[in-house]
């Protein structure tokens, strides 16, 4: 029994080790790296040491040191205010009345490359009765397992606006995985017009984007419009994190739409969300009377999208003839 909780304490204080080093590097400044480790070091040989003489004393050391750990933190929290890239620089906000919304804070970039776009904020004013479509949207840039969603809402008028939750990156911050698991990026709702925040994917990146047309009755539509339009209020006011598990694009879109369908059963797909078009499939959302392997060819819109011209009704272009 000895021999095993000193192997368990050794394994715990190993992992422990493994985690702090790794948040220590999201989290602390590059120069204070050697001092971090200095402690660090000074943490395990402690513990290492009184484990020798006792094994009791060894874990309630293990103890002290995950309180310091845990201490530390739960004292990084979300902020507001820093320096942000130009794309998730606001968060989507609006004043929701009985029928009309007023959402401010739209995004309308007229993307050159990846990296360079002419910026534009703007507000809009969206009747909540003339909702007319619901498209899921989801693109792929790398594995199909992993894809980015999004969903996007048409109006009576022929406007559509777009909804993505995204990490809330710094100017001078690039998209790491790993730290999305160790607070590195807070949390952006963004909403934006289909030219910028598709053409963006379809155009420039020229990843592998799909539109899904969603079978919602009005009230419904209007009820997950609203709710975006709130987790955006929410997030204005209360920043939070971005992770790459608990809190990203397609578990925001499955709580939203929770709000509306409370029957939503969980899915393996909703985590790999490259394969959450068969989930919606499965659970009639889809709005298609075809196969799925039909549904998901025709809903691919990246090859149309570049056979647009710069003039072309960029929403209307990706819809035609599809379904």
């Amino acid at each position: 029994m000895r021999r095993l909780s000193a192997a368990l304490l050794a394994v715990a204080l190993i992992l422990l080790m493994v985690w702090t080093i790794t948040a220590v590097a999201f989290q602390i400044d590059r120069p204070l790296w050697p001092i971090v480790g200095a402690v660090l070091g000074v943490a395990v040989a402690a513990v290492s040491a009184v484990a020798r003489c006792d094994l009791r004393l060894g874990w309630l050391a293990l103890i002290v040191c995950l309180a310091a750990i845990v201490l530390w933190w739960s004292a990084i929290v979300p902020r507001q205010d820093r320096v942000w890239a130009p794309d998730v620089a606001y968060n989507v906000t609006a004043e929701i009345g009985s029928d009309v919304a007023t959402v401010h804070n739209i995004r309308d970039f007229d993307w050159h490359s990846e990296d360079s776009a002419t910026v534009r904020w703007t507000s809009g004013v969206y009747p909540l009765d003339a909702i007319t479509s619901v498209d899921l949207v989801t693109s792929v840039w790398d594995s199909p397992a992993i894809a980015h969603v999004l969903v996007s809402f048409g109006f009576a008028d022929g406007r559509h606006l777009a909804f993505s939750a995204e990490i809330r990156r710094e100017a001078d911050e690039t998209f790491s995985s790993i730290g999305g698991f160790f607070k590195e990026f807070e949390l952006a709702l963004v909403a934006a017009k289909e030219s910028d925040i598709l053409k963006l994917r379809t155009n420039i990146r020229r990843e592998d984007v799909s539109l899904f047309p969603l079978r919602l009755a009005p009230p419904q539509a209007r009820r997950l419009f609203v709710s975006y339009l709130e987790r955006g209020n929410e997030l204005a006011k209360a920043p939070e994190f971005y992770n790459t598990i608990t809190a990203n694009c397609t578990t925001i879109a499955f709580r939203l739409a929770r709000l509306v369908e409370g029957g939503l059963p969980l899915d393996w797909r909703i985590l790999l969300s490259g394969y959450l078009p068969s989930y919606l499939y499965d659970l009639g959302i889809l709005k298609t009377d075809l196969p799925l392997e039909e549904t998901l060819r025709r809903a691919r819109i990246t090859e149309r999208a570049q056979m647009l011209s710069e003039s072309a009704d960029y929403s209307l272009g990706i819809r035609r003839d599809r379904f």
